[in-house]
Order: C-alpha cells, then structure tokens, then sequence
C-alpha cells in the first residue's frame, strides 16, 4: 500500500494511476474517512486527557477528606467514559473503514510504463530467437500429447472437472526436469529454495496484495485458508512483521511449489490444453531489498535475466515486452512479461512475468531494514516466474517436435531426463 501521508499530498497522481490500471478506487471517501478518523482520534485523546485530569483532582479531594465535591467531580468522569465509549466505538469502525478503503489504492506505475488498456498496448523490447518453422506438418501440444502419451485430459476432467489433467511417463519427467533446472540455476545464484505452504491465512495474501482484488481467482477453505495461486505471497510473508539485515545485500528467495487458480472470468478462453489450467507449478523468485530505485531496476533486470538464461537453456525463441498500465497488476510498478513462441498458436504466449513493486507489499506485510544511519525504512520487494509448467511444455513440445515424431530433448534438460537425447515415438 501507499503512504497516506503522501495520498492526500499526490492525490491526482492516485487518481491518474488508477484510471490508468483500470482500478476502482474509491479515494475520495478514503480521504474523507482518514479526516474524520483523525478529528475523532483528537477528540478521544482530549476526552482521556480531560478524564484523567478530573481523576487525579478526585484523588486529591479524596485526600483532603473533601467527600461532597469528590462526589460532583465523579459524575464528570462518569460522563468522560460514556463518551469516549461511543467515541471509541465509532474510531473503530472507521479505523476498519480506513484499513479497507486503503487496500483498494493502486500502485503507481514507472514512468517508463506504457499506458495502455490491454495487452495489445504492452511495447516488445526485445525478441531472442526466430519463430520456429517446420518442412512437415507440424502438431499442436495436445496431439503430440495424445501420441506420446504424455497427459490424459478426458481422465482429468471425470476426476475433478474442467481444465484439469493427468500428467504421465514422459509428461510427467519433463515437468519436474524444468523445475530442477531452474531450482539449480537459482541455487547458484545466491537463491535460498525453499518449499511453502500451500495453504495461508488471508492476511498473508493481503500483505501480498493479492487480496482484495484477487479473491474471485482464490479458491477458499475452512478455517481461514486459502490455496496459493503462486508462492510469491508465501516468500513475501516469510519475513513479514520482522526487521530484515540488509548490510550484506539483497535477500533472494526462492520456491517450488504447486498452485491453484479458479481462472474466474477466462470462460472460453484457451479452454484447449495446458495453456489456462487450475492447478500447476511455478518455480518463483522474490528479492527483498534496500530502498533504492537504482537498485530496484538492477534487481528487475537480473531475475528478468534468470527467466531468459532458463528458456535460452530450453533453446525456446521468446520475446520481452514492457507490461502497459492496464495489463499488469495493480500492485506492480513496473513489470515485463516474457513471450515464448507457441507455433500451435502462431503467436507468442505468456510464461513469464517480473514485477518490481517498491514498498508497496513491505508496507502492507511490515517489512523493514535499517539504514546506514540506523532508521527504519520499508523495503523494497521484487518478483519472478522463474518457470511454470506445464504452460512451459506448449512451447517445448511444439518446437521440438521432429519429423518422426519424436521430440528433441535440449541439452540442459537431459540431466534430467535420463539423459536422453528425445522422447521417442511410442
């Protein structure tokens, strides 16, 4: 979240930025609520100054044996504390006002952000590699699945419904090789891996700020849980409430871990295959670091950097672009999406994204460090997808299949598949 002093001084910058993100904001009675919340909060310390005033004037009396006019004077304290209860009432109430309405503040955006509504409006920065082309006829992921017998879509439907699937012998090896190769590319560069939790309490997606605005795509369970649509929120909440140490550098995390979205609002979108699924895993990056703009673009640049060394390592073409206002994340303040060519689709499809979010989750999950004169700032958090699968296996599949039908193993990857070279034809 943002700083409510700095609100009510930039409140046209709030404004601009939510129209911008297509956020519904309403800070007009936000504004309107932290003034009333500040006048009553002077009244209440006035009305317990005043009391306890009149309490100390009883004792006296008391002590002078003056019993009639204690007496008065206790009626005035009686009168003190029915105020203050409704007073005190009321400030809770707006205070849980305050609390909410502040959760509905965009992020500003970088302004170096495109403004823009959709991903039509999203700039390309960068293409890495020419879109694969083939001398045969060439076959979506799903055929190639079938064939190879590497997941089982009808099965997974009957199971547990729509976009739901089984993942089998190859299907499965080749899923847990990309995650292996990007936990090991991470762990050598200064990344703690970790294994979270895949069940949280809601206040952790809040220090997150994936609620409330996210809720709909969250699938709830009892007792205050929720299943994590990433491990970002787990990483963010890891040091939540603390005073982190960030004299020796920036702290890098990192996890594997499955994830659950409802994908609400996608009806009819990508309903064919891996592309939009409910349950998958991702390989996530999260840096926690100093308060420093320089440092935050170096940092967005580098985990930006692990995603595309992990698809140069998959010999995938893919392509950068700068993530318009009305695309990314209202919590985000600059944030590059990475494309790799799916030749089925004859477009390039998301798989990667990298978000620089300055203190905005470190405000709402208390994250702080001291700086070199020992005062208290918020820090500054980042994040990744390093890589999720099975999204990733689309572009895998599909421009590494070979005239034969097998599919062409990268390098990188045959560690750990056995180290074969391709998965033959069945």
């Amino acid at each position: 979240m943002l700083d409510i002093k700095w609100i009510r001084k930039h409140q046209e910058e709030v404004k601009e930025a939510a129209v911008n993100k297509g956020v519904d904001c309403p800070l007009d009675e936000l504004l309107q609520v932290d003034e009333k919340k500040r006048l009553l909060l002077q009244q209440v310390d006035q009305q317990r100054t005043d009391r306890n005033r009149v309490s100390a004037q009883i004792a006296q009396l008391i002590a002078q044996k003056k019993w009639e006019e204690a007496e008065v004077l206790k009626e005035e304290v009686r009168r003190h504390n029915q105020q203050l209860l409704l007073d005190e009432e009321e400030l809770g109430k707006l205070e849980e006002r305050f609390k909410w309405l502040m959760l509905t503040v965009p992020n500003l955006a970088s302004p170096e952000t495109p403004i823009g509504a959709t991903d039509q409006e999203n700039v390309v920065l960068k293409v890495v590699g020419a879109p694969t082309e083939f001398e045969f006829e060439a076959r979506d992921h799903m055929q190639i699945g079938e064939d190879l017998d590497l997941f089982d879509f009808p099965r997974g439907v009957k199971v547990a419904g729509s976009r739901n699937y089984y993942l089998r012998g190859f299907g499965l090896h080749l899923h847990r090789a990309v995650q292996q190769l990007a936990i090991d590319l991470l762990n050598d560069r200064g990344f703690t891996v970790m294994d979270v939790p895949l069940m949280v309490r809601e206040e952790t997606l809040i220090h997150a700020a994936f609620f409330p605005a996210g809720k709909d795509q969250t699938y709830e369970l009892p007792d205050d849980k929720w299943l994590v649509g990433t491990s970002e929120g787990p990483l963010v909440s890891y040091y939540a409430g603390e005073i982190v140490e960030l004299s020796q550098g920036p702290i890098r995390l990192a996890a594997v871990s499955n994830c659950f979205r409802k994908e609400a609002g996608s009806a009819g979108r990508d309903v064919r295959g891996l592309y939009r699924v409910h349950q998958f895993a991702k390989v996530e990056q999260v840096i926690l670091c100093e308060s420093d703009l320089d440092a935050a673009e170096r940092l967005l640049n580098q985990i930006t950097r692990n995603a595309e060394d992990i698809l140069e390592m998959l010999e995938l073409p893919y392509r950068v672009v700068a993530v318009c206002t009305g695309d990314m994340g209202a919590k985000n303040y600059k944030q590059f999406d990475i494309e790799t060519w799916m030749p089925s689709r004859q477009a390039y499809g998301e798989t990667h994204s990298s978000s620089s979010l300055l203190d905005f989750q470190a405000r709402r999950s208390g994250l702080r460090y001291r700086d070199q004169n020992g005062e208290l700032r918020y820090c500054y958090t980042l994040n990744n997808t390093a890589v999720a699968t099975p999204r990733i296996l689309i572009p895998l599949l599909e421009n590494h299949q070979q005239a034969d039908g097998s599919i062409y193993i990268p390098k990188a990857l045959r560690p750990y598949m056995r180290g074969l070279s391709a998965i033959p034809v069945k």
